[in-house]
């Protein structure tokens, strides 16, 4: 036997390897197990749409860029000096990665969609989402006079449009460092230029949070939305807000179920005045007639 092969501890014996084990030939003796597997932790696939062999985080729309960065580190035990040359060396690396206001301007908007989107509990689908959207509204030149915080709220706005979500423009501008007015000039000029495939969020999607936030029973709030598909049904929500429909809808279930509640709580929750409410309500109440 080779002086390089390796044999068996207990009787010097030769070695062989079954499956996971490595085994003595002579005695049985078990020498190891579980062997390291230096292939891939994936696999591939001819008909996969993607190739999984690749290192590090996946991509992401939601920085400038896209998650291909270097990020600079350093362990325990350094010295005092190499600690502080690594900082130093951080610290230019960070200021290299953004070569120019284009890219400052992205790292700018997305870090404010990434706080609205988490300030409103929105799922990371709608923060790509809202992303991609403001790349693009870059990139077609919308921004020029108008402020990157309105586009950064208005994306978001305009995402949650898109999907169905129930996000009023009072509730962005609650949490986005832009006012009502930046936020509406972005998203008409998203709207017209883009033509963003935005339709009425139906009041049932209100519902939910709008009941959640006044504490009515589960019967007022199923009774609410029977009430917003018939309204829809018969042409009541036409033309008419939907945070409306939802919040009268919602009192109208109250009144009938003798829940207290009053319209002008109803109508504080659903950012409307307690006219709107009061004329939607009058509304079904003829309806139901």
């Amino acid at each position: 036997m080779s002086p390089h092969t390796p044999s068996c501890g207990e009787c010097g014996g030769p070695l062989y390897v079954d499956r996971d084990e490595t085994l003595c030939g002579d005695c049985g003796l078990i020498v190891a197990t579980d062997r390291i597997d230096p292939g891939p932790e994936w696999r591939s696939f001819p008909d996969s749409p993607t190739n999984p062999e690749r290192t590090g985080a996946p991509l992401t729309p939601a920085r400038h860029d896209r998650g291909l960065s270097t990020e600079i580190g350093y362990g325990g035990g350094l010295s005092e000096t190499r600690r502080r040359q690594f900082i130093r060396l951080r610290r230019q690396h960070n200021r290299a990665r953004i070569r120019t206001k284009r890219e400052w301007n992205q790292l700018y908007g997305f870090t404010e969609i990434r706080r609205i989107t988490v300030d409103q509990s929105l799922p990371t689908s709608v923060r790509d989402q809202a992303c991609e959207l403001f790349r693009t509204a870059q990139n077609e030149g919308l921004f020029r006079g108008r402020s990157l915080e309105g586009f950064a709220a208005a994306t978001v706005y305009a995402i949650c449009r898109i999907n169905g979500l129930s996000r009023t423009i009072e509730e962005i501008v609650l949490t986005a460092r832009a006012d009502r007015a930046e936020l509406q000039v972005a998203y008409d000029a998203l709207n017209r230029d883009l033509g963003l495939p935005v339709g009425p969020t139906p009041p049932v999607e209100y519902l939910p949070r709008f009941a959640s936030h006044l504490d009515v029973p589960s019967p007022v709030e199923h009774r609410a939305r029977d009430l917003a598909r018939q309204a829809e049904q018969l042409g009541l929500a036409n033309g008419r807000n939907p945070c409306g429909i939802a919040a009268a809808c919602l009192y109208t279930a109250a009144v009938e179920s003798g829940v207290n509640l009053t319209q002008q709580e109803v109508a504080a929750v659903a950012s409307v005045t307690p006219v709107t409410l009061r004329n939607t309500f009058q509304a079904l109440v003829e309806q139901a007639e």
